[in-house]
């Protein structure tokens, strides 16, 4: 299965853990990572994880993160079909960047878009192109369906 995890959610392990949901999401999100790296789903990667993650302050996260290019199947740059979906997202009342992750991830033909933005959650209902979705529901999904 084709996965796209958003910048929020490859950050959330460096998030203040004092917060259960905060430490919940991070548990999902690192048990998902393990099943990247093993091949039980595939990553997608885009341009502007890239542009967020060189963006990040924190070099030892930002280095944390970007290991996770070389773990993806693909990797997508702009092109005028991604900026016209994004254009639509925004449209829909979603930011422009997170409108460019979920047009870049449903280029990739990802089947799930991985986020903690709960902004960008809300807008699931709206989109039906891709599933938007938080790491511990994904996580207890997929174990249902095991």
């Amino acid at each position: 299965m084709k996965i796209y995890l958003d910048n929020c959610c490859f950050n959330r392990p460096f998030d203040d853990q004092s917060s259960l949901t905060i430490r919940l999401e991070t548990e999902a999100k690192l048990d998902i990572q393990e099943k990247i790296r093993t091949g039980h789903y595939s990553l997608g990667w885009s341009y502007i994880l890239d542009f967020e993650n060189n963006a990040n302050p924190f070099p030892e996260r930002k280095t944390e993160i970007k290991k996770w290019k070389k773990l993806s199947f693909s990797s997508v740059e702009e092109t005028p079909e991604i900026l016209s979906a994004m254009r639509d997202f925004i449209s829909n009342g979603i930011k422009p960047l997170d409108a460019l992750h979920l047009a870049c991830a449903i280029a990739l033909k990802c089947k799930s878009f991985l986020t903690v933005d709960r902004g960008i959650q809300k807008k699931d209902g709206h989109i039906s192109m891709i599933e938007i979705i938080n790491p511990i529901d994904f996580a207890m999904k997929q174990e249902l369906k095991t």
